[in-house]
């Protein structure tokens, strides 16, 4: 069964929810950010329409907003200008050394706790939520460190499947900040915004204390900053081309990046792989004496079928099969997310190797329903049908599209489409371009993003000119793909995707209001 647009007469909400609206934006719109992170502009925040917050959304996520205190709000600030002030996280300098040091001084933290460490290029973050949510069901205290955000700095940091509070996220980084000096003080550079992030992860993961962190790297592997953890179980998601011109050219080249968070005797999890990259990543293994599980053999998806809000899964595991899994998620991407996931749990478990025995049923199929992930496919409006999804890549958008023409079956879907500079935004935009019957090219705020005009020339070049339509407001793009999808009547089931970029879909869920 597909899901399709439902139909809300609600209309507008009233000066209640312009009021709300108005408190979002005030806490959010001078909010200092490093490069690479969202930064909402304060005239297209205050530029949301009407029309565009007054609409009923389906329940929140756990996106965290600003916090309610003042005081706190103004505590959180000076931390994230502090944080700012360093090197963003799209700057890879190839060496542990800086947050080796800093791990030595504050007593090596990430020893505390045995670890899942992921890595791949797409598919990481709602790959580390289900690996989360199923030890969280097993009753195991759980850290979670992912990345980037969408809206909050916090959201990076987990604890037991919830955002890190803002206090407690102040109160890490006060903790760490002399020793965080040290290490400035003795370098050529100052340790990095995300060294320092991933310092703080570990430190509050080691005073919580957790039983076991779930561990997304940054970029790459060997050189990535979380690899000073020695991950029991590491996992590699599905790896294709991205970041190029520091990773590789070729899924080959990119996994010898990425094989680096393989260590001795860990059990390897191991997505499907171009032929290229599973042999970089199985030489790895032998090398580092690892056991191998690998997903179309020891493990994998046995079937799937569209199910409203999701979709219904048998799984195959390490130790049998798990029937009757549903999963709130859309796409077949997703279905061999969950796969990874519970191989990964699974292994944590001794699953396959020490026990020959599958997990409880009923406690995996509880976990699997709970699962969200915010910006991946997410409905964030109803009539016409707004769904929100952070591919950024070629494989991350060829993913989403597959996946939103199976579960949503719009009869018309208008493209919003903002990118980073430095993606492949040409097959990014060929990727969607059979589903989208028009695209409105924008640009997000920050300092990364495509000129709107130079996104439109390549946009032109793939959809022709009578496809595309400019618009570099975010929230003008927004209304503009709007009104195209209302163009066919309020029960056409025409829709609107929103793309290309974390940071565009985290600014477009505040327009949305979304917080």
């Amino acid at each position: 069964m597909s899901e399709r647009p439902l139909n809300d007469d609600n209309g507008d909400t009233g000066t209640g929810e312009d009021d709300r609206f108005a408190e979002i934006v005030d806490a959010e719109t001078d909010l200092p950010r490093t490069e690479g992170t969202p930064t909402p502009d304060l005239a297209v925040i205050e530029a949301g329409s009407r029309t565009l917050r007054a609409q009923s959304a389906p329940p929140r996520s756990d996106v965290p907003a600003r916090p309610a205190d003042p005081e706190v709000d103004r505590a959180l600030r000076e931390v994230e200008t502090e944080l700012a002030g360093r090197w963003g996280e799209t700057k890879l300098d190839p060496s542990l050394r800086r947050v080796e040091a800093l791990m030595d001084i504050l007593g090596q933290p990430q020893r505390a706790y045995p670890a899942i460490h992921i890595t791949g290029t797409n598919g990481k973050t709602s790959t580390a939520r289900m690996i989360e949510a199923l030890l969280s069901a097993f009753d195991l205290r759980t850290g979670r460190y992912t990345s980037p955000h969408v809206q909050s700095v916090t959201e990076r940091i987990s604890l037991d499947g919830a955002p890190i509070a803002a206090e407690r996220f102040i109160e890490t980084y006060r903790d760490i900040q002399p020793y965080v000096e040290m290490v400035d003080d003795r370098e050529e550079h100052r340790l990095s915004f995300f060294e320092v992030l991933t310092a703080m992860a570990y430190a509050a993961f080691a005073d919580a204390p957790v039983d076991v962190a779930v561990v997304e790297v940054g970029m790459g592997g060997t050189w990535d900053a979380t690899n000073v953890l020695d991950g029991n179980v590491a996992v590699v998601t599905p790896i294709s081309l991205d970041h190029t011109d520091r990773l590789g050219t070729t899924p080959g080249e990119i996994a010898e990046e990425k094989a680096g968070i393989v260590k001795p005797d860990a059990t390897v999890v191991l997505a499907q792989q171009p032929v290229d990259a599973a042999q970089v990543l199985l030489k790895r293994a032998v090398e580092k004496d690892a056991t191998v599980a690998r997903e179309g053999m020891e493990f994998g998806v046995v079937s799937r079928e569209v199910a409203v809000g999701g979709q219904l899964l048998t799984l195959r595991g390490l130790g049998g099969e798990y029937p009757g899994v549903f999963l709130p998620l859309y796409g077949a991407h997703q279905a061999h997310n969950a796969a990874v996931a519970l191989a990964a749990v699974e292994a944590f478990f001794g699953i396959g190797s020490q026990h020959a025995r599958t997990l409880d049923l009923d406690t995996v199929r509880r976990a699997f329903a709970t699962v969200t992930s915010p910006g991946r496919l997410e409905v964030v409006r109803r009539s016409p049908t707004v769904v929100l999804d952070a591919a950024h890549n070629p494989a991350g958008a060829a993913a989403a599209a597959e996946a939103v023409t199976e579960a949503f079956g719009f009869s018309r879907l208008i493209g919003v489409v903002g990118a980073s500079g430095d993606k492949d935004v040409r097959g990014l935009l060929e990727a969607f371009e059979p589903i989208f019957a028009e695209v409105v090219v924008t640009k997000n705020s920050t300092a990364r993003a495509m000129d709107a005009d130079a996104l439109a020339g390549i946009a032109v070049e793939v959809f022709g000119a009578d496809r595309v339509q400019v618009e570099p407001r975010l929230d003008d793009a927004l209304e503009a793909a709007i009104t195209l999808a209302e163009e066919e009547g309020e029960f056409a089931g025409a829709g609107v995707l929103v793309t290309g970029s974390v940071i565009t879909v985290g600014e477009a869920r505040l327009l949305l209001g979304r917080d």
